[in-house]
């Protein structure tokens, strides 16, 4: 049935990552159906840092109908299983955070209730050598496996994936406006916004405004005012240096997060490239010395000069405000910790889709948008403040005011309940699942005092062969998957940009 009723105009102010993931999915989804115009100037960079990405990815490619092999070829792709902490519980100590199970939950309890109660009979082995994932990573070894057995991500690069999505977007109908922003207009009855003035003189009118102007947000923040709320008394790394190499040896399957006394520094493995960053707290460390110790620590000859960036962590306290919502660093930051950047902005958009009306916006839309962003925003904070709180390092100033700080309730609760049981649960799609949390916690130091009793319902012999059982099948199958530049060669190779 046609209809003569205009379509939707949906405008997106700000390119980069968060803007064309957002023209993409909106495009691809709904086609002709919404007037999509995003508006970007080449004259004004981007942040470009979100090189480490998490599964949630590989399913929002999907959604997108995206090749993987094709995008991994253009954004000069590796493959992720991790992230690996050094000297984050103590200098010198590291563990990993895997994408994978840990072993075999029962139904009443979870493995590291059997893992520990195996360790009170005598069986030493250690909780990672039941993790297919971890142990890949360290072998250096990838490979897609039947039933989607290896969990994995991505490392690429932001700056060629925002270029990948722009010709899926304008494939789909989005229209792409040069131009810097030089008004935010208002509706002078309601407030909503009107239009983007532009300097070269062009005014873009729209419905809906989706901010993705990065830090600036000059349209939820610049023009609505919408307000930010500060977590910077339980993050209080505030700067951060971003920096790539070439590459010097073949690219590892997991990311590097590596401490130091005022904060820790990145390494992520491209095909091409290395990138490399450190993240520091400027109240211990100023940008300088902060700046000789990341180039006096990367490997292979620098391709970039230093990107420094200043950042607040934090949430605005409407993420969707009238007719505009903000998505990506416009939003909020969360320091790339455990690489929830790119994560945050997909949520984002797909809550927008999955809340797109046919007529006017319904505030109780808005309301559910708000609540929900604000409770990913919360929980992977606390995920993140877990790092620097639980940890036995006294060594620096740093570390003891994190040792020291008040932690936000909810996390508080979590570390205790798994101190005292071994339990951990997760919540409202909780984004960091059961297995991660037990991971970082045993990895920073905190070990169950208890467990649950379904435990010691195995026999010595029912309890050897079930821990046995796992880690040989984790090594039958790890034995069998290729060298992982390789299989990135084969299946994705890209040439040197």
């Amino acid at each position: 049935m046609s209809t003569s009723k205009r379509p939707k105009r949906i405008v997106v102010a700000g390119g980069g990552t968060a803007g064309w993931m957002t023209a993409a999915a909106i495009a691809r989804t709904f086609g002709p159906v919404v007037d999509l115009t995003l508006v970007e100037s080449e004259q004004i960079g981007t942040i470009g840092v979100g090189e480490a990405t998490i599964p949630s990815l590989v399913n929002f490619n999907q959604l997108l109908g995206i090749a993987e092999a094709d995008f991994m070829c253009a954004t000069q792709a590796t493959f992720k299983l991790g992230i690996e902490f050094s000297n984050w519980k103590v200098d010198g100590e590291r563990y990993f955070h895997s994408f994978g199970a840990t072993g075999r939950d029962h139904w009443s309890a979870g493995f590291q209730h059997f893992w520990l109660d195996g360790l009170k009979r005598g069986h030493q082995q250690s909780y990672d050598d039941y993790c297919l994932e971890l142990k890949a990573a360290y072998a250096g070894k990838f490979a897609h496996l039947p039933d989607n057995r290896l969990n994995y991500a991505y490392h690429l690069d932001s700056s060629l994936y925002a270029a990948f999505l722009r010709k899926l977007a304008e494939t789909h109908g989005a229209t792409r406006v040069e131009g810097k922003i030089a008004e935010v207009e208002l509706n002078s009855e309601n407030g909503h916004i009107a239009a983007l003035s532009l300097d070269s003189g062009q005014r873009i009118e729209g419905d809906l405004f989706i901010d993705c102007t990065g830090f600036r947000a000059l349209l939820i923040e610049g023009a609505l005012h919408v307000g930010f709320d500060d977590w910077t008394h339980y993050l209080p790394c505030d700067r951060a240096i971003a920096v790539q190499t070439e590459s010097v040896r073949a690219p590892i399957p997991y990311t590097r997060a590596i401490a130091h006394d005022a904060g820790w520094q990145w390494r992520i493995p491209l095909q091409h490239r290395q990138g490399n960053g450190i993240v520091y707290c400027s109240r211990y460390l100023d940008q300088e010395a902060a700046l000789d110790r990341l180039l006096s620590s990367v490997e292979g000859e620098r391709l970039t000069e230093p990107n420094m960036i200043r950042f607040t962590t934090g949430a605005r306290r409407k993420q969707w405000y009238r007719n505009c919502i903000a998505v990506g660093l416009s939003g909020g930051f969360m320091e790339p910790l455990e690489s929830t950047s790119i994560h945050l902005i997909q949520r984002a958009i797909l809550r927008i889709i999955r809340m797109m009306s046919q007529g006017d916006i319904c505030q109780h839309d808005v309301d559910e948008f708000n609540e929900q962003q604000l409770t990913d925003m919360v929980q992977i904070r606390d995920f993140l403040v877990l790092h620097y709180k639980a940890t036995e390092r006294r060594d620096s100033p740093f570390w003891r005011q994190c040792a020291d700080m008040e932690v936000p309730a909810t996390l508080a609760h979590k570390m205790e309940l798994f101190r005292e049981t071994g339990r951990v649960f997760r919540k409202n799609e909780e984004l960091f699942a059961e297995n991660s949390w037990i991971q970082v916690m045993l990895g920073q130091g905190i070990m169950p005092r208890s467990y649950h009793p379904i435990a010691g319902k195995l026999s010595d012999e029912e309890m050897s062969g079930m821990l046995s059982g796992l880690r040989d099948a984790v090594e039958k199958t790890l034995a069998s998957l290729p060298e992982h530049g390789t299989y990135v060669a084969r299946y994705c190779g890209a040439k040197a940009a």
